[in-house]
């Protein structure tokens, strides 16, 4: 029986997952040795039970005896906080899911590469600040990872049998978010409400605002580079307002091959847990005489400037991306607590990114786990004083 391992099951990625562990047989089928979750722990622990989880980790050490009182009785053990979800990925499993959000899910992941299993990720945050750590680890214990993100999950697939010195380019796809089609003036006064409505996938509130100042395009631009060792200068970002050709890759003769899909996440989900198989899948089958037609334009760097910020990280290199992914977090988490604007989260990276690059040295400091870790504290913490500068 297949062992299987879900970090952040009460997502909106665990959920999906957890959906098709279900179709596919669910308990009788898999031996699921952990899920862990958030504050919801109704929910986790229902998804516990259901597949008759070993382990229920909540990440919230307060959030221990409710989840243990949820789960009274069914012998499933129970534990909480950040060293219990590091403890859970010490779990032997064949399969890993990473879909914790932020650079919380890094630690968990390089543990879970350490059986030489697969390694599932849905966690942009750790190829972002630790990319070659996770592919070097990967590396040195024969584990495998496959993309989960939309874009990259199409990459992998459209470069089948095809080897990557022949790749010219890379175009990776982006529904311009909420406020594609917005006056430019108007992006400032933007509200929470506003920018938690993604016109086209149902996500999280915080990946959904990252859609519409394009941070989360920016976070893939530099996955894209990390994961499949391509150059930055061969990536390329396309506003896609139907969100239906996830990616693209050309080749050195010319030729393009797309991936193209219904916007519904299983599809990447499901092709990692069944790889190198193809499984039926519950997702909408295209009718492309009803589409019609497909549209693409280039993204303007004025409405969306997280992506030269992208270039300036990759070019940067070192603990840029570290320092990039948690002044990201922070400003988010400013804009959603209402102590900046919409266009003030990009502010607020830029001015962290250069004050970082000309006094810590990013290029140079020794790339490990510990400076990675440290890095992101420290721009967390030079994130929250550029916020308070601005609302000064």
């Amino acid at each position: 029986m297949r062992r299987v391992t879900i970090f952040g099951s009460t997502g909106s990625i665990g959920v999906n997952t957890i959906d098709l562990l279900t179709r596919q047989g669910g308990a009788a089928a898999f031996d699921v040795v952990a899920l862990t979750g958030g504050r919801n722990v109704a929910l986790l622990a229902e998804q516990a039970r259901a597949l008759k989880a070993r382990l229920a980790v909540t990440c919230y050490p307060e959030c221990h005896d409710a989840l243990q009182e949820a789960l009274a009785g069914s012998g499933i053990e129970v534990a909480a906080g950040a060293d219990a979800v590091a403890e859970a990925a010490e779990r032997p499993a064949d399969w890993f899911m990473s879909a914790i959000v932020g650079a919380a899910g890094l630690i968990p992941g390089l543990k879970a590469l350490e059986h030489g299993t697969t390694l599932a990720l849905a966690n942009k945050e750790s190829l972002v600040t630790a990319g070659p750590l996770l592919m070097a680890t990967a590396r040195a214990h024969g584990a495998r990872i496959l993309p989960v993100d939309s874009e990259h999950s199409a990459i992998f697939q459209a470069l089948v049998g095809e080897k990557m010195e022949a790749v010219e380019r890379i175009i990776i796809t982006a529904s311009g978010g909420a406020f594609r089609d917005w006056p430019l003036e108007k992006l400032a006064t933007a509200t929470l409400a506003q920018a938690s409505s993604h016109p086209n996938w149902d996500m999280g509130q915080r990946i959904t605002i990252d859609s519409a100042s394009m941070f989360n395009k920016a976070l893939e631009v530099i996955e894209v580079k990390e994961f499949f060792g391509i150059a930055p200068d061969k990536i390329e970002v396309l506003v896609h307002p139907e969100s239906l050709v996830h990616a693209l890759v050309g080749f050195r003769d010319g030729a393009l091959m797309a991936h193209l899909g219904a916007a519904d996440m299983r599809h990447a989900i499901g092709y990692a847990l069944n790889w190198p198989e193809r499984a039926e899948l519950p997702v909408a089958r295209l009718d492309l005489a009803r589409i019609g037609q497909l549209n693409f334009r280039a993204p303007d760097p004025v409405r969306y400037p997280a992506l030269d910020l992208a270039r300036d990280v990759m070019q940067a290199g070192g603990l840029a991306g570290a320092a990039f992914n948690a002044a990201k977090e922070r400003a988010l988490d400013g804009f959603i607590a209402g102590e900046i604007g919409f266009m003030q989260m990009a502010q607020v990276v830029d001015t962290v990114l250069d004050r970082l690059l000309g006094e810590s040295g990013l290029t140079n400091a020794r790339f490990d786990l510990d400076n990675i870790i440290q890095m992101d504290h420290l721009a967390r913490s030079r994130a929250g004083q550029t916020i308070s500068e601005i609302r000064s």
